[in-house]
C-alpha cells in the first residue's frame, strides 16, 4: 500500500470513529436523496396527483387547439379522466367522434392502467 493511500485510509478511519459512523461516499449520498425524496412524495401522496398533473398538461397536444380551448380535463379517479366542457356539441363531438382516439393516444403516452376511459360532462 503506497504511502497516499495510506493516508486516505487513515483520515476516512479517523473521520469514520469521531463521528461515529461510516463515512459515505458523495455517490451513496446523492442516491439516497433520490430515494428519500421518492419515498416522500409516495407517502404524501404527491405521485398520482404528479401523474394528474401531467396528463391534464398533455391535453392541448393531444385533443388539439380547438378542443383544447373548449374543454378541461380536471381529475383523475379511477382510472378515468374527468372532462369538462362549456357546450353540448362540444360534448357530443368528444364523446361520439374524438373519444376513441383521444384515449388512445392518452394511453400511449401514459399507460392502459393509468387512464382506461374518460368522462366527459358539462
Amino acid at each position: 500500500m503506497s504511502a497516499k493511500k495510506r493516508d486516505q485510509y487513515l483520515r476516512k478511519r479517523v473521520i469514520q470513529e469521531w463521528r461515529g459512523l461510516p463515512e459515505k461516499s458523495e455517490v451513496e449520498r446523492e442516491t439516497s436523496a433520490a430515494v428519500v425524496l421518492q419515498q416522500v412524495i409516495e407517502k404524501l401522496g404527491l405521485k398520482k396527483r404528479i401523474q394528474e398533473e401531467e396528463i391534464i398538461n398533455a391535453w392541448h397536444e393531444v385533443v388539439g387547439d380547438f378542443l383544447a380551448a373548449h374543454s378541461t380535463p380536471f381529475q383523475l379517479a379511477h382510472g378515468a379522466l374527468h372532462v369538462r366542457v362549456i357546450q353540448p356539441s362540444i360534448r357530443y363531438e368528444l364523446d361520439r367522434v374524438w373519444k376513441p382516439e383521444i384515449l388512445r393516444k392518452l394511453q400511449e403516452k401514459f399507460g392502459r392502467k393509468t387512464i382506461r376511459d374518460i368522462k366527459i360532462g358539462l
